[in-house]
């Protein structure tokens, strides 16, 4: 799905506008993604496999990046097959193992907040989708933060919450988007990209000077 050219009357300027507003109102309400929003930091809960499941389903959904880029990404795949979906969870679960294994990324908080970017060029026809694979392996990645050091048993619960949670989004988010989806005209598929880019901006530079 492609957009049409910028050179609409007014649409450059209002896509300007509007990202850098979104931006910073951001920034002024101070709307940081960094902000602990795990269920376990939340309740002061021991891990165990019930606490770890009742985590992987929660954290995608506390989390604010997390929740806009999984539902943005119902924006790409509203043409998608199911395989593609697929593909998506199995790389965010791919990610997340190999924050366990390989943890303490720099930048990997800012890099989540810019995949929103990513998802609204990619969505604008700029980019390739292939972008969003590495993407989503990196919210996984950082979804694994908050559990480091976690037994095996709670591990294996919260992977299996986060797969659940993040597909049960997708599908939601899929299943809305495309009721609207003849709705959405060029200059409203501008606004969202706006709104998408202004607030990865924000959070990828609040995430830079934290």
């Amino acid at each position: 799905m492609r957009f049409p050219s910028l050179s609409v009357p007014g649409t450059s300027r209002f896509l300007v506008l509007a990202g850098v507003s979104l931006a910073l109102i951001t920034l002024v309400v101070g709307a940081s993604p960094a902000e602990a929003h795990h269920l376990l930091e939340l309740t002061g809960l021991a891990p165990t496999p019930a606490t770890g499941l009742l985590s992987g389903l929660a954290h995608p959904i506390l989390g604010p990046d997390h929740l806009l880029f999984l539902c943005s990404l119902s924006l790409v795949g509203l043409n998608q097959r199911a395989r593609w979906m697929l593909a998506l969870l199995a790389m965010g679960l791919t990610g997340s193992a190999l924050g366990l294994l390989l943890p303490g990324l720099p930048g990997a908080e800012a890099a989540v907040a810019f995949s929103l970017v990513v998802v609204a060029m990619v969505w604008w026809g700029h980019w390739p989708k292939v972008l969003l694979l590495p993407a989503i392996a990196l919210h996984g990645y950082v979804l694994s933060d908050a559990v480091l050091g976690w037994s095996r048993a709670p591990l294996a619960f919260y992977g299996l919450g986060l797969l659940v949670s993040q597909g049960a989004l997708l599908l939601l988010a899929l299943t809305v988007l495309r009721s609207f989806a003849d709705a959405l005209s060029p200059q409203r598929r501008t606004v969202l990209c706006a709104a998408l880019v202004g607030c990865g901006a924000a959070w990828t530079w609040s995430a830079l000077v934290a």
